[in-house]
């Protein structure tokens, strides 16, 4: 049905009949235009993957700075009475491992620096967990943690050779100390950075306390937990240069005091590059159990 305007008596204005379908279809349509084969897709430069490998681009600074090393002790910019050539240092390594001297040092490091690790480790946590669930154990706790924390623990290294003599005690006492507090505030950080609305959904299934803690507060703390671990094997490794300066007769520390009194840099070198070493070798293996262990856990690898 079609209203008209026009006046009464004058002819209609033909008018063109059409259908639904011409309607609701356009009469014209663009053509379509097939994909030309030969062109590629833009993808973003973020997303572009290399054709380097990892490990390959890992390895170009430190062959870089051997490299610059051999430079400047080939050209005598590096004398051998101040540091020694990497050549002279791979020679001096392998006569401390032919001898057995090495393998005798590092296996003594090793056994301080894990009693000293799992002393710590078991006191910080222990801490931290007393401290981070319960309000009145961080009233008790907390404080006392805080004030000694901020005491250099290489400077009680006086007082525990009074208190413990001069064998393994105060040494494997230093390292314990150092790695006690990182890992307790981390494991602290942790507990108390647990979202309360997972607490509240927690008690709203029904969990107990315990079950509380078990299934939602300590996974929700083992990130911090590994991240504490981390920085307690670094400073486990500072704590054993230090303690083992301390009347040691045995470890990688000792041939560094043994060296410095000959004025062997080269040795020196050695046993700093074996620090190095153990404590990447150290880092690894807790990276490797952050993978196992926060599978859960997506979070941003870099691009």
């Amino acid at each position: 049905m079609s209203i008209s305007h026009a006046p009464p008596g004058s002819p209609a204005p033909d008018i063109p009949e059409t259908s639904p379908r011409d309607a609701v279809e356009p009469t014209t349509s663009a053509p379509t235009r097939a994909p030309d084969p030969g062109l590629e897709p833009i993808v973003p430069t973020s997303s572009r993957r290399t054709r380097v490998p990892r490990w390959l681009r890992r390895t170009t600074g430190p062959v870089l700075l051997l490299a610059l090393w051999q430079l400047l002790s080939g050209t005598g910019v590096l004398t051998a009475d101040v540091l020694a050539s990497p050549g002279r240092i791979a020679q001096v390594a392998g006569d401390l491992i032919a001898d057995g001297s090495l393998a005798s040092a590092m296996t003594t490091s090793l056994q301080r620096v894990a009693g000293g690790l799992l002393l710590g480790t078991l006191i910080g946590t222990g801490l931290a967990l007393v401290s981070g669930l319960f309000r009145v154990g961080e009233d008790v706790v907390d404080a006392p943690v805080q004030m000694l924390r901020t005491v250099p623990f290489v400077g009680l290294i006086p007082l525990f050779i009074i208190w413990f003599g001069i064998g393994e005690a105060p040494k494997i006492a230093i390292i314990t100390l150092g790695v006690t507090f990182p890992l307790y505030l981390n494991v602290y950080a942790g507990i108390r950075g647990v979202d309360a609305q997972l607490i509240e959904a927690g008690e709203s299934l029904g969990l107990s306390r315990w079950g509380l803690v078990r299934h939602v507060v300590l996974p929700g703390a083992l990130p911090g937990a590994l991240t504490g671990l981390r920085y307690s094997l670094g400073i486990a490794w500072l704590a054993l240069v230090f303690a083992e300066q301390v009347n040691a007769d045995s470890g990688i520390g000792f041939l560094m005091v043994q060296a410095r009194d000959f004025l062997r840099t080269d040795v020196i070198v050695v046993c700093l590059i074996v620090y190095a070493f153990l404590g990447l070798l150290a880092d690894f293996v807790v990276r490797s159990l952050e993978r196992l262990l926060l599978q859960w856990r997506p979070t941003f690898t870099g691009r």
